[in-house]
């Protein structure tokens, strides 16, 4: 076909979203037209360099050829979009999520009162609302690493975004997480009062192997363990993090997961908690706020992933002159220097952001300046959240790269983010699965 039947996006979006609901993975969306997407740029998650007038060819939910424009003729019948002088790249990987949060805020009740007083019904619905958030900003697939007591419920919603009914990422869901006893909230109420908690609470290595089957068995793709829990500065000004889980705990655990082939992901900020987490074969390290030469050393020999979340740890700060104020700004000061230490030693980073942490609304991309701040370029930021992170999802060349035998998840935005990183807050078009869910208008 020729230019002149190529479609706008106008006419291919008409007035919203092509429901993903209409949108198969079998035979039928196979024998669909073959779908086109022209743009002046392509960053494919893998090349050192961007590419110039790309043509990237789909069929169905995958990406059958990547090739520069008009070096072959197009399939027959297939439908072209054109995307003009934008950027494609593949789509965004978030690998820590919560889409169970929203930010919470403290005179609204804080995190208490989503386990006190709001139906599961209404918790089920906002983390529906966050999982479009996600997909809107460009973000493809999600490891949501928690439900934060709302149990089983990122099950549900992974389930209910494969089978069409709600747009939303591929979801790898960590369910219920696992802490121990004085480990987690809700916390401060009357002893005598039976509470809920936030996560699944085990006490020695038998019941932490019993909570890490019982996750795994009901759906879990990821084992998430609280390894570290409150923190504050000692005396000398140091920041100390209380610890939790006991190495032969979390040695139960992993054994445990690792057996069902499946990862397990420790969230450690510092001190003994997070070296239990490295002795005890964490696949990847969460957040990592203070990691020691030695200890990064140790990630490098047993190809530990870090996680780092950097943007979450510059919200609500307390009053600089509290207690908790001066911890909130020490967490910064010594993640950065711990991120950039990892950078320059070559551990594995994949990008994630703790969204839940802070509200869906803001843009999940806010991560990505923080890389570069601390001294990631632009590409290796970019590939953070594509290559690297398909990598700790072991979906490495099905996701996070526009080549052929992916998923077709492609997105784009105006200009050139190796330039300005700030680009990639602004998604115009997203496709998930060979389906367009988003086009704002032509983009010029």
């Amino acid at each position: 076909m020729n230019r002149s039947t190529a479609m706008s996006l106008c006419a291919l979006m008409g007035t919203g979203a092509v429901s993903l609901a209409d949108a198969g993975t079998g035979p039928a969306a196979t024998a669909a037209p073959a779908m086109v997407l022209h743009a002046q740029w392509l960053i494919d998650g893998s090349s050192a360099e961007r590419r110039r007038n790309p043509e990237i060819v789909i069929q169905g939910n995958r990406i059958t050829a990547v090739r520069t424009a008009g070096s072959q003729p197009l399939p027959a019948g297939a439908q072209v979009i054109e995307l003009g002088d934008a950027t494609l790249l593949p789509g965004l990987i978030d690998t820590h999520t919560h889409i169970f949060l929203q930010g919470e805020v403290p005179d609204a009740g804080g995190y208490d009162v989503q386990l006190l007083k709001f139906p599961a019904s209404y918790r089920v619905a906002r983390a529906t609302v966050a999982a479009r958030r996600a997909l809107e900003q460009g973000f493809t697939t999600l490891r949501d690493v928690e439900t934060e007591g709302a149990g089983y419920g990122d099950v549900g919603i992974k389930q209910a975004i494969n089978e069409g009914y709600i747009p939303g990422p591929r979801l790898f869901v960590a369910t219920r997480a696992i802490s121990t006893t004085g480990g987690y909230q809700l916390e401060g109420y009357a002893p005598e009062v039976s509470l809920p908690k936030g996560v699944q609470l085990i006490d020695g290595p038998v019941e932490a192997r019993k909570a890490a089957r019982e996750q795994l068995d009901n759906g879990a793709d990821w084992i998430k363990v609280y390894m570290t829990h409150r923190s504050w500065l000692d005396e000398k000004g140091e920041l100390v993090s209380q610890p939790t889980l006991t190495l032969e705990e979390l040695k139960a655990i992993v054994d445990e997961t690792h057996g069902w082939r499946k990862k397990v992901a420790c969230h450690a900020y510092n001190g003994p908690g997070l070296q239990r987490a490295l002795d005890g074969g964490c696949d990847s390290i969460e957040h990592g706020l203070e990691l020691t030469d030695a200890q990064i050393a140790q990630m490098l020999k047993q190809g530990t992933w870090y996680v780092p979340t950097l943007a979450v740890y510059y919200y609500d700060w307390d009053p600089e002159n509290t207690d908790s104020g001066k911890r909130d700004r020490k967490r910064t000061a010594l993640h950065g220097v711990s991120f950039q230490k990892a950078l320059r030693a070559g551990v594995r980073i994949a990008f994630g952001t703790d969204a839940g942490g802070f509200v869906w609304s803001d843009p999940i991309a806010q991560e990505f300046l923080r890389e570069v701040e601390f001294g990631m370029t632009p590409m290796q930021a970019i590939q953070s959240a594509t290559t690297r992170a398909a990598e700790l999802l072991d979906m490495r060349g099905q996701l996070g790269v526009v080549a052929p035998g992916a998923y077709a998840d492609v997105i784009a935005v105006a200009g050139d983010p190796l330039a300005d990183v700030h680009a990639l807050q602004q998604v115009q078009f997203v496709m998930k699965d060979g389906v367009v869910f988003k086009a704002a208008g032509a983009l010029r």
